[in-house]
């Protein structure tokens, strides 16, 4: 099933978030800790005791259920009930053995030393384990990881709730300055135009022997359309309402917005290269640092 029917993804999530959750039963207690940040994909990274490693299988389809990217480190913790400590058993008959076989082997190279306590206590099979049943840690294990999911879930929303918001505020700016821009143009062209007509009309004194009387209007249409910004405005506009749209899919859309952010970023480069004047140039500035804000965030975005 696609991650977006588990209905996981309602609103914008960060991938920076921590959750701990403590549990216990009559077996023992376990502590389950996660952190996450931002990556490209979703790599875990599973810290287990030995006793919980087969876990590990049902730790990773958790972990996919919940989430779609971010570098997460899961790391548990346990104790047991003291009732369900582990107990040493001396298999006395063994050591008797080994003493009587020592003995025989004395008693043939009439040299050598004895085995020590600790040569005995490390001979396999003279200490013995007490079988512990896990089956209940275990299941305790599985569903206090599902909590410490969610909790770490709720936490990135709460987060990613701050940069949805950032983001939409900087749209709206960036609305603003391009419905400035527009508005500044008709003013900005007649300016140029008067300036152009000065200079060419210096050159056409030279040529007017060759020159028609359209070379200015020529002249001018031609540095008009050079310096044409329409489409860029356009698109810019066309950007702002795509990355709007993407903030309300019921998806993961963070390499999607990062996509746009550089779309966005090329718009206000090419605008600025066409400027002509000051107060175009300081707008071309304006709407990059409000995109380079945007792309630092939208790179925590899942």
């Amino acid at each position: 099933m696609p991650v977006a029917q588990l209905g996981i993804y309602q609103v914008i999530r960060s991938m920076t978030a921590f959750a701990r959750v403590q549990d216990g039963n009559e077996a023992g207690s376990i502590i389950w800790e996660l952190r996450s940040v931002n990556h490209r994909y979703l790599e875990p990274s599973i810290k287990l005791p030995d006793d919980f490693r087969q876990l590990e299988p049902e730790v990773r389809k958790l972990l996919a259920k919940y989430l779609a990217r971010g570098k997460v480190d899961l790391g548990l913790r346990y104790k047991l009930e003291q009732q369900h400590e582990v107990e040493i058993n001396l298999n006395q008959e063994l050591v008797s053995k080994l003493r009587e076989v020592e003995q025989q082997v004395l008693n043939i190279v009439h040299e050598g030393s004895k085995l020590s306590v600790a040569d005995i206590l490390g001979w396999p099979g003279v200490i013995a384990d007490t079988e512990r049943d896990f089956s209940s840690l275990n299941q305790l294990a599985l569903s206090s990881l599902e909590a410490a999911l969610k909790q770490l879930q709720k936490g990135r929303e709460t987060e990613g709730k701050a940069l949805d918001e950032l983001i939409r505020s900087r749209c709206a700016q960036i609305t603003e300055i391009v419905a400035a821009l527009r508005k500044h143009r008709p003013e900005m062209m007649t300016a140029l135009r008067e300036k152009w007509e000065a200079a060419l009309d210096e050159k056409l004194k030279q040529w007017r022997e060759t020159a028609n009387e359209n070379r200015l209007e020529q002249e001018l249409v031609m540095l008009a359309q050079k310096l044409d910004v329409d489409e860029e405005l356009d698109r810019l506009d066309t950007h702002v309402a795509e990355v709007l749209n993407v903030l309300d899919r019921d998806e993961a859309v963070g390499r999607r917005l990062d996509f746009l952010m550089q779309e966005l970023n090329r718009e206000a480069n090419t605008l600025g290269s066409k400027s002509q004047d000051s107060a175009t140039t300081q707008h071309a500035v304006d709407l990059k640092v409000l995109i380079e804000q945007m792309r630092e965030q939208v790179q925590n975005i899942e």
